[in-house]
């Protein structure tokens, strides 16, 4: 076993190749490229990207980010493909098929059968020159001088190559396609992403208690009212009016500050101007103006009638912070 301390340098170095790798696809893009985001953007059927090996792995990942993306895609594992699975493809579907060498035999024999029923099939390859390169429609040159592999037989460099011929598809596509952030979130509900691009503040106070008082609330029944809510405030309010808010802090100022606090009422310990968000906002908003305002809870209005309150613990418990 070598020393530890050649471990970082073995790393840095597969970075700087991959890296190296990755810069020069750009000499190899051609109008192939551009033909390609046109074949796919004017099909009328989905994306099918195949492979075998970590070639498949990739392809794999590829229609992950497709799908997501707001471009339909399905993969296909070659194999598969030529034992039963070549029903997948579809009369209008366009081929993505993925291979370092384009000589595998599986490709071979896949090849011509997708030629057959005339769909169009786009190449990555790093071979141009090869089977599969000499008869797709398209080829994507994801060409690598070396992998990272010290002994330059393990995929590395190459399938770090072909995936980022793969994004940059994605990404053209959606561009193409003036894909916008409410369209991603539409493809991504659940998770985190989704949430800070739909979540809207009114979504959160749905379940939340509206804690209110009038200004001549007794201090007693203040207290009262933020315990029993639960949310560490509570809204000063007067004919449908907001007059203010008075929070936990607000309630440790009072008892620093007033050694007799039974004469004291809502309207003498509440801190006026409050903040507050419209009802429609984004939940990441609110994250915003807790950070800026340096606050846990904001009253949530609704052409200034007082809807609820929003607290901090409402963004975390729904991965937004």
């Amino acid at each position: 076993m070598k020393k530890s301390e050649n471990i970082l340098d073995t790393a840095k170095k597969t970075i700087l190749i991959e890296a190296e790798s990755v810069k020069k696809l750009t000499q190899y893009l051609n109008k192939d490229f551009e033909n390609t985001v046109s074949a796919i953007l004017n099909s009328n059927g989905r994306v099918i990207v195949t492979g075998i090996g970590k070639s498949a792995n990739i392809a794999t990942k590829i229609v992950a980010t497709f799908n997501s993306t707001g471009t339909p895609a399905v993969f296909m594992h070659a194999a598969d493909a030529i034992h039963g699975d070549l029903g997948n493809i579809q009369k209008d579907d366009v081929v993505i098929c993925i291979s370092k060498s384009g000589n595998t035999p599986e490709i071979k024999v896949l090849v011509p059968l997708i030629k057959g029923s005339k769909n169009k099939i786009i190449a990555i390859t790093g071979n141009p020159e090869s089977y599969l390169g000499k008869h797709a429609d398209y080829v994507l040159n994801s060409y690598v001088e070396k992998e990272a592999c010290p002994n330059n037989l393990a995929p590395t460099s190459s399938t770090t190559a072909q995936l980022v011929m793969g994004d940059a598809l994605a990404v053209c596509l959606l561009e193409q396609r003036e894909f916008t952030s409410k369209d991603f979130a539409k493809y991504h509900p659940g998770g985190t992403l989704g949430k800070k691009l739909y979540l809207r503040v009114n979504d959160l106070i749905a379940d939340n208690e509206k804690p209110e008082v009038d200004p001549e609330t007794n201090i007693k029944d203040v207290i009262y009212e933020i315990s029993e809510k639960r949310l560490g405030t509570t809204v000063v309010t007067q004919n449908n009016k907001i007059l203010g808010i008075i929070t936990d802090g607000d309630i440790r100022r009072m008892l620093e500050n007033h050694k007799d606090i039974h004469q004291l009422k809502a309207k003498d310990i509440m801190s006026k101007d409050p903040v507050k968000i419209n009802h429609d906002e984004m939940a990441v908003k609110a994250v915003e103006i807790m950070e800026n305002k340096d606050i846990t809870q904001i009253i949530v209005i609704k052409d200034e009638e007082y809807l609820g309150i929003i607290h901090f613990h409402d963004l975390l418990k729904e991965g937004i912070i």
